[in-house]
């Protein structure tokens, strides 16, 4: 099984929320479904970025990493490597 770090972005409110989940699909579906109470007031949450991990230790230490960067512009610098 795969194990994914996400990066989401709100026009609504202009916001980036970072995650980590297994099924990446349920989990935007969730967001959007308003099931996730920090992110309901930002609806529609479109994905700008993921990274795969084989386990969820090595995701959940990916998204610690980036979290603690506290960066907007780091956000966007990952987003911008992409594509």
């Amino acid at each position: 099984m795969s194990y994914f770090i996400y990066i989401i972005y709100s026009e609504k409110n202009s916001k980036y929320y970072i995650g980590c989940c297994g099924d990446l699909e349920v989990r935007l579906a969730q967001h959007n479904g308003g099931r996730n109470i920090s992110t309901k007031s930002g609806i529609p949450w479109k994905l700008m970025y993921t990274e795969t991990f084989d386990s969820f230790t090595e995701a959940r230490r990916r998204e610690a990493e980036i979290k603690k960067k506290k960066s907007r512009k780091y956000l966007e610098w990952l987003i911008s490597e992409v594509r």
